[in-house]
């Protein structure tokens, strides 16, 4: 049978059975083991939660991850009731399906099925295991074949092994909607009930507000974080976080006081950050980093791939400082937007193009008072950059005639699909006063372009205004 009919039919069962939940419930012990996988996606989207309580207690697979199912606030009460019902002791007279579950991944992942390919191993094997804590099942898995292999026996050792080492994978939000707040007070109480046979692994964390969620990031193995977003808070208190997720992989820092991105404070965060051995993704936001950038450049690793440093005070001495680091020879994406660097000199962003127009892939330079004569001058830069895939340069004013110009030079970029332009000033009243618009003259722009690119035969590429 096709395989595409053969998973329709499983979908099909799966729906049949959920219609009565007690007769469900009773036949897990049962099912066919390909049964699950859909049984499990459509308890989830339907919100079953007792039969997504009853299947967590006797998953035949090693894992089990949300994937591409979506978890809107609705949904929360389905995370709870599977996270509750994990199993801490071993299950006595339990089906052999096989490994049971011990990995539950509660992050979205367009690339993740339900369960990981089983594959013989030593130890439980799951590409989204945690490699990095004390804590994790890899870890004490190894550590448990130690102390078995030296014949140690001793009251803790026995304790740990009777329960079932399990880690709880997911992406966390902190901040201030009650129902959040519940989720994690909830996640934290479970973690605490199971005396450390428990390992909350957040891999991507983003806060508001720092000191309000002082508790639970105790409570949080950060050594395993890889995304770190922190809103609004001081740059010490940044700092505390930096000395405890040494593992990260993208750091994104906004609205932090410009006070406190001075003295000491600055020294001491770049001291950590350099720190970050694995870092390929930094964004800056209103950071203020006026004539402070060749510190921070110094500080970052080779193989730093995204940079974003838009509202940072970027001065003409920062524009000359990046065009000449070595950190920025391999940036695949870039944005320098809401930074004044070309009202004096465009030769150092000439510079910079030219030295990253084998990799850049994507460039924002939104609102930096780029004008006519800076925009032609950096055209034959920007036509060498063969990668580019989104290119958006809005609020910046440029006239029509340049515009056109511009789209002639791009064209012969196969790559670039996405363009946000500005809307040429002459068709302001007033330039930057958005109210003064005629949409008409609008509709002329985008008519204008749009035949450019159809004559081309570049109908792929779209040309956008930035929304007001």
């Amino acid at each position: 049978m096709h395989q595409k009919a053969t998973a329709t039919l499983l979908e099909l069962a799966a729906k049949n059975l959920l219609s009565n939940e007690p007769v469900a419930i009773l036949a897990l012990e049962e099912v066919p083991r390909d049964l699950f996988v859909p049984l499990f996606i459509a308890a989830f989207l339907g919100v079953h939660k007792k039969i997504l309580k009853a299947m967590v207690m006797v998953w035949p697979f090693h894992c089990l991850h949300l994937g591409t199912l979506s978890v809107r606030e609705s949904y929360y009460e389905n995370l709870e009731a599977m996270i509750d019902h994990l199993q801490m002791f071993p299950v006595q007279n339990s089906s052999s399906w096989g490994p049971k579950l011990s990995i539950l991944d509660l992050r979205q992942d367009a690339d993740c099925g339900t369960t990981c390919l089983e594959i013989k191993t030593t130890f439980p094997f799951c590409f989204q295991s945690c490699v990095y804590s004390q804590h994790s099942i890899l870890k004490r898995e190894e550590t448990q074949h130690s102390v078995k292999c030296l014949g140690i026996v001793n009251s803790e050792s026995e304790l740990q092994s009777a329960r079932e080492p399990m880690e709880l994978l997911a992406d966390l939000s902190l901040n201030d909607t009650l129902r959040t707040k519940q989720f994690l007070s909830f996640l934290q109480s479970k973690g605490e009930q199971s005396f450390g046979s428990l390992h909350l692994c957040c891999r991507h964390l983003q806060i508001d507000k720092l000191s309000a969620h002082k508790s639970l990031l105790q409570f949080l193995a950060l050594g395993c974080t890889d995304h770190l977003e922190v809103d609004g808070t001081y740059l010490s208190r940044v700092t505390t976080l930096l000395a405890q997720t040494i593992h990260l992989n993208s750091l994104s820092l906004s609205n932090i006081p410009s006070k406190s991105c001075k003295g000491g404070n600055f020294r001491t965060f770049l001291i950590w950050l350099g720190r970050l051995d694995n870092l390929q993704e930094l964004s800056l936001v209103f950071f203020h980093l006026t004539d402070q950038l060749h510190k921070l450049l110094k500080v970052l690793p080779p193989q730093l791939h995204t940079l974003c440093l838009s509202f940072c005070g970027l001065s003409n001495r920062d524009a000359t400082v990046l065009s000449q680091s070595s950190q920025a020879s391999h940036l695949r994406s870039l944005n320098l937007s809401n930074n004044q660097i070309f009202s004096e000199d465009y030769e150092p962003f000439q510079t910079l193009l030219e030295k990253i127009s084998g990799t850049l892939q994507h460039l924002e330079i939104d609102n930096c008072l780029m004008t006519d004569s800076t925009l032609s001058a950096v055209f034959p830069a920007l036509s060498h950059c063969s990668h580019l895939r989104v290119l958006s340069f809005a609020f910046n004013p440029i006239t029509m005639p340049v515009l056109t110009s511009l789209l002639q030079h791009l064209t012969s970029l196969t790559e670039l699909k996405h363009v946000v332009y500005p809307v040429p000033v002459h068709y302001y009243e007033q330039w930057n006063f958005l109210g003064s618009l005629d949409p008409q003259k609008l509709a002329e722009v985008q008519a204008q372009l749009k035949a450019m690119l159809q004559a081309v035969q570049r109908d792929d590429m779209n040309w956008t205004t930035c929304p007001d």
